[in-house]
């Protein structure tokens, strides 16, 4: 039998994050697979979307999506966009 489960090791106990069926007082084999980080706020991971907008900075342009090539590049402006 092969269980998989998310756990929590507090310095002597891991501590399974969802219910399990494994049978109390008895010996098991436990294989370590790898190591998450656990965001501080509310005990569960960071999703990675909302550490990508927390670096988004207002530049001050307001028609950067339409004007791409003239900010970045020095073309004309587009002014064919209604």
């Amino acid at each position: 039998m092969s269980t998989t489960f998310h756990a929590t090791y507090d310095g002597k106990v891991l501590h399974p994050e969802e219910e399990v069926d494994l049978k109390p007082n008895t010996r098991y084999i436990v294989i370590i697979e790898g190591e998450e980080k656990v965001s501080e706020i509310g005990g569960e991971e960071e999703y990675p979307l909302t550490a990508i907008r927390s670096l988004a900075t207002d530049m001050g342009v307001s028609d950067l999506a339409e004007n791409h090539d003239y900010y970045a590049h020095g073309r004309s402006k587009n002014t064919d966009l209604p």
